[in-house]
């Protein structure tokens, strides 16, 4: 069955649950612009043409909402697809055993250092290997298809580096059981110094934690490498990551009183398999991969490091011999609306353009 917003009747079911003291700022932020999105509380523009009046509501930009995820998404990939070179690339997925799953989930610290942990194997190698320079793009991921935790690290990197002498080498060939050692070595590494510390927080004892990193770093960990045709390729790869909620909500299959259905695709099995979950035990799913306020899923590193990025953008484009494209303006709201799903929202039941008249304020219920 196909419902209308079925995340906004979700949250609408279980808003008890999430919007009371003792939730985690950011989720209630993210469930309560969700809910609002598309309604008169955010306010609203008024558009009207010789024959009729259309108030258009004011949408949430906000992380937990699939349409405003979607129009911020395609603009991240018009800016990246210009300020990104035209050459080859590389995407590299760091995975880990599910035994560590849980450590990283009561322990959002150490997942905000993944990215930057990934980032740093692939330069570490490249410099140790090659002595080169290499571009890359770290998207931090925590779910998978039945949204359980799942803490991996997609990248993009270059699939040629810089040479120390200003000079491109697309002679680079990326090593999987090296780079696997070298992830591995370093997440346990990680865990062991926060348990150290004394900053692990785990329901586990000390001793069991420590057999579990004993065993982990003596197993094969999953690493895959992969080529891209062209950096919109990866884009759109990543894209299906970034600023969405974690479930595609036309997986959502049924909503009841107090229950809920989606599904997923599993590769192991290679079919669709169906979740049964209370509508809270949903939104527990959900809420566990909402970060906190000003943490980003998407880092540069490298030759793209916002730090780097304005001294050595320049040099690489020239080194390359390509020419730098100015950044894209946020296209307008209803421009954005007719590209990515073909209709104009300014058009009225008789075809004729609406033109803008006034604001409406926003009509917050009581």
């Amino acid at each position: 069955m196909r419902y209308r917003h079925p995340l906004k009747q979700i949250l609408l079911q279980t808003r008890s649950h999430w919007d009371r003291e003792g939730a985690r700022p950011a989720v209630r932020e993210v469930f309560l612009k969700a809910l609002l999105c598309g309604t008169p509380a955010l306010g609203a523009e008024v558009y009207a043409s010789e024959n009729e009046e259309k108030i258009v509501c004011h949408t949430c930009k906000g992380r937990g909402c699939a349409s405003c995820g979607y129009r911020t998404t395609k603009q991240w990939q018009r800016e990246r697809w210009v300020a990104l070179p035209d050459v080859p690339y590389k995407g590299i997925t760091f995975t880990m055993p599910d035994t560590l799953w849980q450590l990283f989930r009561e322990n959002p610290t150490l997942v905000r250092a993944l990215a930057a942990l990934a980032a740093n194997v692939i330069q570490a190698w490249i410099k140790a290997r090659y002595g080169f320079q290499v571009g890359i793009i770290a998207i931090l991921h925590t779910f998978n298809g039945p949204l359980k935790f799942n803490s991996h690290v997609h990248t993009m990197v270059t699939a040629g580096g810089l040479r120390a002498s200003r000079e491109w080498s697309s002679s680079i060939y990326y090593q999987q059981d090296s780079l696997m050692e070298c992830w591995r070595d370093g997440v346990v590494r990680l865990l062991r110094a926060a348990l150290s510390a004394g900053l692990l927080k785990t329901e586990l004892t000390t001793d069991r934690v420590q057999t579990i990193l004993e065993e982990q770093e003596k197993r094969w960990w999953s690493i895959k490498i992969r080529s891209f045709r062209s950096k919109a390729h990866f884009l759109f790869y990543a894209g299906r990551y970034l600023r969405r909620p974690p479930i595609a909500q036309r997986r959502i299959s049924y909503i009841g009183k107090g229950r809920v259905i989606f599904w997923f695709i599993d590769k192991k099995l290679r079919r669709r398999v169906d979740v049964h979950c209370s509508a809270e035990e949903f939104i527990d799913y959900w809420s566990q991969h909402i970060p906190d306020r000003y943490q980003h899923a998407v880092r540069n590193f490298g030759l793209f490091a916002p730090r780097t990025v304005n001294g050595t953008s320049a040099a690489l484009f020239l080194v390359l011999g390509q020419k730098r494209r100015p950044r894209p303006k946020p296209l307008p709201w209803a421009i954005s609306i007719k590209r990515s799903f073909g209709w104009d929202p300014l058009l009225d039941s008789q075809g004729k353009q609406m033109t803008w008249v006034r604001r409406e304020r926003p009509c917050l219920a009581d």
